[in-house]
């Protein structure tokens, strides 16, 4: 056997790649609870794609037959439901650890250079999530997925000289029809998966050329020689690191955070197992009541609201009255977090050792970003849009004030090694 796997690792050096990327990878001592965020995201992705490659076999991609399939998949398929309520519960669980990991890289700096491609390809995979969220919606061929669908499509309608022919082209026809599903079940099951899965793959690659940050924001990489023997970690790592760095306050991954992460994940599907088991329709946010009914053309929705995790860029569409201006706020409203490394002009990462006036203004985003989130599953009313401008002001206030006072904030020391 060992013959044998040296013969593999001579023409496909797969331990290498292990020792590099998971098992001496040297990650910062001082990782805490918002690090784990990650490797649940991790889990979630394995999950929806195993789910959706089952629920797959049982669908049918057409206007006729999708809501039957999907009812046939809950009562006569074996464990049908139960990989129906995975899939489902799995598309919100997945937004939650995905929006937790980013507040977790915008708290402690995780943009900063030299880390700006990092937060890029994190923030891609995220435009993809929800392409391939929005995709997945139409799929099960409800009256709110019809009517949700129908809304955000005919937003493209407002974008001058090309919008009503690029909204034909997105729908395949005139109207949301079996066209439409049929697309957008290609691109939900095939092309998107595919995207995200090469996304998450450099992700993980940029991560570990640059290293991980940590809550101190402190570089546990320091050059060739600068450290003292005795100073230096007393683990060995892969050889690339120790040719070119001295790796201080640094464990090896295995076996430290993959006890730690696996205490996460337990207790995470132990929560997503509660969910699914006794609340797998989330008072209606994960599975909105209107979708246990076949779409219809002609019966709109009492309230037509996209999916909770749209909700905050769909209060900034909602909350302008001008359509067009809507939709490039709510567009912008995404890339101002594509651009956040540049908004930052900073060099402290962590906001343990920054400003109060960056604490206080974190603060608010992190409200704001919540509010137009709630207001987003609500009914319009004139309070709703007026508390919505207001936290639209406070998201788009976050980025405008952080590029003026970073460049010359006062800062606490940051300590030359972890303190945790």
């Amino acid at each position: 056997m060992n013959s044998f796997m040296a013969w593999i690792e001579k023409r496909l050096p797969f331990m290498d790649a292990m020792n590099k990327h998971a098992i001496q990878y040297p990650a910062p001592k001082n990782f805490n609870f918002w690090y784990v965020f990650g490797i649940l995201a991790t889990v979630v992705l394995v999950n929806q794609i195993l789910t959706g490659v089952w629920l797959t076999m049982n669908y049918e991609p057409s206007g006729d037959g999708a809501f039957a399939s999907v009812e046939y998949i809950m009562r006569d398929v074996d464990y049908g439901w139960l990989l129906r309520y995975m899939h489902s519960t799995g598309a919100s669980a997945f937004f939650i650890v995905i929006y937790l990991h980013m507040f977790r890289g915008v708290m402690y700096g995780s943009y900063q250079k030299p880390r700006e491609l990092l937060w890029i390809f994190g923030m891609l995979i995220y435009l993809v999530l929800m392409a391939e969220a929005f995709m997945g919606y139409l799929l099960p061929w409800g009256n709110m997925s019809y009517w949700g669908a129908q809304v955000i499509i005919s937003l493209f309608g407002a974008i001058p000289v090309i919008g009503e022919d690029l909204t034909i082209w997105i729908k395949g026809d005139y109207v949301i029809s079996g066209a439409t599903l049929n697309r957008f079940f290609a691109l939900h099951v095939i092309a998107l998966p595919l995207v995200l899965v090469i996304l998450v793959f450099l992700h993980i690659l940029a991560l570990h050329e640059v290293g991980s940050n940590n809550p101190d924001g402190s570089n546990i990489k320091k050059p060739k020689g600068s450290m003292k023997p005795e100073e230096l970690s007393k683990f060995t790592f892969h050889e690339q690191y120790t040719k070119k760095y001295d790796i201080v306050d640094a464990i090896p991954f295995h076996p430290y955070y993959t006890v730690k992460d696996l205490v996460a994940v337990v207790i995470f599907l132990i929560l997503f197992s509660w969910v699914m088991f006794f609340f797998p329709e989330g008072g209606g946010y994960f599975l909105e009541p209107p979708n246990f009914t076949p779409a219809n053309g002609l019966k709109t929705p009492e309230h037509i609201a996209p999916v909770w995790y749209f909700g905050p860029f769909y209060t900034v569409l909602r909350v302008i009255p001008d359509k067009l201006l809507g939709m490039i706020a709510m567009f912008a409203a995404i890339g101002m977090l594509f651009a956040l490394p540049w908004f930052d002009r900073g060099v402290v990462r962590s906001f343990r050792y920054r400003s109060k006036l960056h604490l206080l203004n974190l603060t608010q985003f992190a409200i704001c970003f919540v509010a137009l989130g709630v207001l987003g599953t609500m009914p319009a009313s004139d309070l709703a849009n007026l508390i919505g401008r207001l936290a639209t002001l406070g998201y788009f206030g976050f980025f405008v004030f952080l590029w003026f006072y970073s460049k010359g904030e006062k800062t606490k020391p940051v300590p030359e090694r972890v303190t945790g």
